[in-house]
């Protein structure tokens, strides 16, 4: 079942997110095949990172909130907010993804 992950950064840990942010990534790869999509929230101007937003694919609910509880970014303190919910993808994403690298 997709579970989302709907994570807002504490204000103030711009700098805490980029240096857990390869040990996050690492934690990532782990479960590489499972993932729906993932990648960081923006401010308005594009660029800011202020969160998360990951879709990944675990066998139940207490399987999702135990890989969230070990996630770098959350051991660091860096979530203000932590929301996990059961997702059904009932439309196929046909935009958003990053370029195809040949």
């Amino acid at each position: 079942m997709l579970f989302t992950f709907h994570l807002l950064d504490r204000s103030g840990t711009a700098e805490l997110r980029a240096q857990m942010r390869p040990e996050h990534k690492s934690y990532l790869a782990q479960v590489a095949e499972r993932i729906a999509f993932a990648g960081p929230l923006l401010a308005d101007d594009g660029t800011t990172m202020i969160g998360s937003l990951l879709v990944i694919d675990f066998p139940d609910r207490q399987a999702a909130v135990q890989w969230q509880a070990q996630e770098p970014f959350t051991r660091a303190g860096l979530y203000a907010t932590v929301s996990v919910h059961a997702f059904a993808n009932l439309w196929p994403q046909r935009s958003g993804f990053p370029p195809v690298a040949s």
